[in-house]
C-alpha cells in the first residue's frame, strides 16, 4: 500500500502498552463489525499493508498499530444501514480528504454496515487530512459504506519556534502557546525529530 507513512511523534511511555496480544483487530469485510460495534467509537489506524484495525476508544493509536508507522490513524464510528448517504456526524462542511472516486461513498454495505463518523484525530500521529485516502481504501477494500471525507477533520501542525504540536482551528495558522505562525503545510512529523 501506498501512502504517507505516519511516525509516532507522541510521548515515548506510550509505546510501554505496546504489544502483539494489544494490537487492534483487522476489519477484512463487514461480518468483522459485530452488531455491539455499532455506534460505539472506536480508535482506529490503517496500517502499512492497507489493513483497517480497530481498539476500543480509549486505547492509544501507537498500541492499535503495534508500534509501527501507520498510513492513517483517528476516531471512527459505524452505523447499521443500506444505501443512504453516511453524512456528516457533526462539525463543519467542506474540510477534508479526497473521495476514491469509485462510487463507493456514501453506500452501505452488503451486510448493511457503513461508516457514521470518522475523523484523523490522533495525537500521536497527528496524522493530515490527506491521510483520508489510506482510510478510503481500506473502508472500500473491507466493503464498508463511508462518506466521501472525514466527517471530522482535524488540520495538526508544528510549531518552529516553541516545539509544540497542536490543532489549527478555522484555518489561523497561529501557534497557541507562543504566537508564532504555523506553516499552512502539514509538518507535525517535525515532532519525532525533536524528541
Amino acid at each position: 500500500m501506498t501512502g504517507y507513512r505516519y511516525r509516532f511523534v507522541g510521548p515515548e511511555e506510550l509505546r510501554a502498552g505496546v504489544r502483539p496480544e494489544r494490537r487492534g483487530r483487522v476489519v477484512r469485510g463487514p461480518g468483522d463489525l459485530r452488531e455491539p460495534d455499532l455506534g460505539e467509537v472506536f480508535t482506529y489506524v490503517v496500517d502499512l499493508q492497507g489493513l483497517l484495525r480497530l481498539a476500543p476508544r480509549r486505547s492509544e493509536h501507537v498500541v492499535c498499530a503495534g508500534g509501527e508507522p501507520v498510513l492513517a490513524a483517528g476516531e471512527i464510528r459505524f452505523r447499521a444501514g443500506g444505501a443512504e448517504s453516511a453524512g456528516r456526524a457533526g462539525g463543519r462542511s467542506g474540510a477534508g480528504g479526497r473521495s476514491g472516486g469509485d462510487g463507493r461513498s456514501g453506500m452501505g454495505s452488503r451486510d448493511g454496515r457503513a461508516v457514521a463518523g470518522v475523523s484523523n484525530l490522533s495525537t500521536g500521529y497527528c496524522p493530515d487530512v490527506t491521510s483520508w485516502d489510506a482510510v478510503a481504501a481500506a473502508l472500500d477494500g473491507a466493503g464498508i459504506g463511508r462518506p466521501e471525507e472525514f466527517t471530522d477533520p482535524v488540520v495538526f501542525r508544528w510549531c518552529p519556534s516553541c516545539r509544540q504540536v497542536q490543532v489549527v482551528r478555522e484555518a489561523y495558522f497561529v501557534c497557541v502557546f507562543c504566537d508564532g505562525d504555523l506553516p499552512e503545510e502539514w509538518n507535525a512529523d517535525r515532532a519525532a525529530e525533536t524528541q
